[in-house]
This record gives structure tokens, C-alpha cells and sequence, in this order.
């Protein structure tokens, strides 16, 4: 693609639409998606600058932290607003050095932040503080939710798994859920997508295709999940010091996970009837990775052959989804720092039942990939824009 630095000082993207400038470049390829004309975007003569203003909302944790290194290799979207209350005033790179080659805006408290100056959001905010601020900004604006504040549709449920009154009900109606290879449509025509979790993604992106295609049973799934400490974030926690994670295996939310919910609504939705899962997330001495162990039951009639092909045939045209070649077991070394998911199936000794094996990067397809991955479908923008990273190895 062209330099930002040869484009005329505005730009439109819609489908079917060019890039203003001296050369017409198409954005958008095989997978166009419609843009609202209301919606455009500044390009800086400077080639320094970007043409698709970002703002990130909780700047100063991991999944923050990590949008902002993918960013690096977005050739349109540019950070112009952060905002991290705790640590507001600093640099980005005293925060997080590892990001110190980039040109970055200081770090300001939400409340001081001027949300006219971006054209799309990050949130990563925790959990509870999310709905109401983004219920207080403006309507043009697209937002990435990575919170779990607008991933479960009920909101009892929410209430209840946790522990406190949802605040903006009025926007839950109109939020997307964001599992990219799943729900694009939907994705693409949305002002606001909730990212999945990182559990839930690695274990609905097998799943969700043997239950459309009636090839396992909705009951007795077994999921064995294993997470690094990323995904308990960056706030210090005793549980989490290196003398209490190292050198050991713990489980944690045994039988009350706040992701389940969120798996069991995704499975629910393709069946049309309520699926109940066994869920056990374990915390593992590393610092990135997932592994979702999943144990299932076969419909009558079907091998294990015939769940792997369904698989294949599902994701053979994805670029972030890979089934293995049949027997590889999927590692978490082969897709850490990546926006990939490896998975496979294995038959299991016991006659009827099949074990799939799914693994991710926790905080990239697992959080800020994924999220990445909404937005520049949002934006009418191929989904792979500035995610191409290879997985890290060793």
C-alpha cells in the first residue's frame, strides 16, 4: 500500500469507495463492508500521522499495553487520546518501557479526556466501570468494549454473576458480540462490539461448528482451561506473586467462572436450546497462552474424522483460525504474540466421545488482536490489517 503521505487531506471509507489522492488505492478487498457516509476521516500530509484517530481507555494494564504494540504496524489507525486514571500525567513509555520507540500522547484521566479529538475506541477498563462511561459518549463513535460489561445479552445474568446492577441497559440491545469468525455481519454494521473473553473464545471457535452441524451432543461438555497470569491483569495480587505461581497449577472460579455464562450464551444461541457446560480454568507459571481441553460426546454415527473435516471446512478460508494437520497437538509456543488459533481433534479411548484441543494467545486473539480484528471490520477496513505478526518462537 501506498504512503499515508501521497493522500489528499480527507478520505471517506465506504464500499466501493477510493481513497482520495494522488493514486487510488482500494482498502477494502475481498470482504467490503459498508461504511456510514456520516463518518470520515483526516489524513495528515505528515507521514508521521495516521488517518484514523484512536483513543484507548485504560492505557496502563496488559490488554492496553498490547493494542498499542499492534498498532505500531497499523498503517491508519493512530493513538491521539489514552487515558489511565492512576497514572495520569506520565509518558506511556514509563509505564510500559518496551513502548518507548513509539509517538505516543501522555497518559490523562478519563474524566479530562476530549473524545471529539478521536474517531473510534478502545475500552479496557475493568469490569463494573465500563457501561457508564461509555454510555456518556458521543453516538458516532465506534467502540471495542474488552470489558465484560456488555458480552451477556441478560441482564439479570450480568447482574448476577457480577454482583452488581448493569448501568446502561438502554445500549445493550444494540451491542455486537465480537467473535470475529463467527459474527462478522453483524460486527461490520456495529457502533459497539463487545470482545469476548479470552476463555470464551478459545472454546467457542471449535465448538460453535460442531453444534451448528449437529455433529456432537449439547450435553456432557467438558472443558479443561489453562490460562498464563496475563489474563489475571497487571494489579498486584498476593495470589499472583512469582513464589505463589511458580513451580506450580492451580484452578481457580471452580463451578463459578465468570466466563461461563458468556460460553454457555454462545453455544445456547446456536442450538436454540440451553447448553450447560463443565468449565475449570487453571492458572499456569507462564506469562501468555491458553489451552482449552474440551472432552464431547458425538452424535450417533459420527467419527471423529467427521468433527475434523467440519472444522476444516469451516475455517479453511480464515487467516487467524488453523486446524492442524490430523495427530499435531496444538501448543501454546506456536502462537504466543500472535493473533492465531491452533486447534485439533482426537478421538478419545472411550467409544463415542472425541477431545479437541484449542489454543491461543490470551491477551492478542484472546483480547487486543481480536479486538483489532473488529474494529478494521468496522471500519471497512481487511480484518488482517496490522495483525500478520508471526507467531513468537522460542
Amino acid at each position: 500500500m501506498s504512503s499515508l503521505s501521497t493522500l489528499s487531506s480527507s478520505v471517506r471509507l465506504e464500499q466501493g469507495c477510493w481513497f482520495k489522492g494522488e493514486r487510488k488505492i482500494r482498502v477494502v478487498a475481498d470482504k467490503r463492508v459498508k461504511r456510514p457516509s456520516s463518518i470520515s476521516f483526516r489524513v495528515s500530509a505528515n507521514s508521521a500521522e495516521k488517518d484514523i484517530r484512536i483513543g484507548l481507555l485504560g492505557a496502563s494494564g496488559y490488554t492496553g499495553a498490547e493494542i498499542v504494540r499492534l498498532l505500531a504496524n497499523h498503517p491508519h489507525f493512530g493513538v491521539t487520546l489514552m487515558t489511565a486514571d492512576r497514572k495520569a500525567g506520565q509518558s506511556m513509555d514509563s509505564v510500559f518501557p518496551h513502548l518507548r520507540a513509539q509517538k505516543l500522547p501522555r497518559l490523562i484521566s478519563v474524566k479530562d479526556a476530549d473524545f471529539s479529538t478521536v474517531d473510534a475506541l478502545f475500552c479496557c477498563l475493568p469490569h463494573g466501570t465500563t457501561q457508564e462511561i461509555i454510555k456518556g459518549l458521543p453516538s458516532a463513535l465506534k467502540i471495542v468494549d474488552l470489558s465484560a460489561d456488555f458480552r451477556l445479552r441478560d441482564i439479570s445474568e450480568y447482574e448476577e454473576w457480577y454482583g452488581q446492577p448493569h448501568k446502561a441497559v438502554e445500549l445493550q440491545k444494540d451491542v455486537v458480540y465480537g467473535l470475529t469468525e463467527l459474527l462478522r455481519d453483524g460486527i461490520k454494521k456495529a457502533r459497539l462490539v463487545a470482545n469476548p473473553g479470552c476463555y470464551p473464545t478459545s472454546v467457542q471457535l471449535p465448538l460453535v461448528p460442531l453444534l451448528k452441524a449437529n455433529l456432537i451432543k449439547h450435553e456432557n461438555i467438558i472443558i479443561d482451561a489453562k490460562s498464563g497470569v496475563s489474563g489475571a491483569g497487571r494489579g498486584a495480587k498476593e495470589a499472583n506473586l512469582y513464589s505463589e505461581i511458580a513451580e506450580g497449577i492451580s484452578s481457580y472460579g471452580v463451578t463459578r467462572h465468570r466466563h461461563v455464562p458468556e460460553i454457555e450464551q454462545g453455544l445456547s444461541d446456536v442450538t436454540q436450546s440451553k447448553v450447560t457446560v463443565s468449565f475449570t480454568p487453571h492458572l499456569m507459571p507462564m506469562i501468555r497462552g491458553m489451552q482449552s481441553t474440551i472432552y464431547v460426546e458425538m452424535a450417533p454415527g459420527v467419527r471423529t474424522e467427521d468433527l475434523y473435516q467440519q472444522l476444516k471446512s469451516s475455517y479453511e478460508d480464515e487467516e487467524f483460525v488453523k486446524v492442524l494437520e490430523e495427530g499435531v497437538v496444538p501448543r501454546t509456543h506456536n502462537v504466543r504474540g500472535s493473533n492465531y488459533c491452533f486447534m485439533n481433534v482426537f478421538p478419545d479411548r472411550i467409544p463415542g466421545r472425541a477431545i479437541i484441543i484449542s489454543v491461543i494467545d490470551n491477551l492478542v486473539k484472546g483480547a487486543s488482536g481480536q479486538a483489532l480484528q473488529n474494529l478494521n471490520i468496522m471500519l471497512g477496513l481487511p480484518e488482517t490489517t496490522g495483525l500478520l505478526h508471526q507467531p513468537l518462537f522460542p
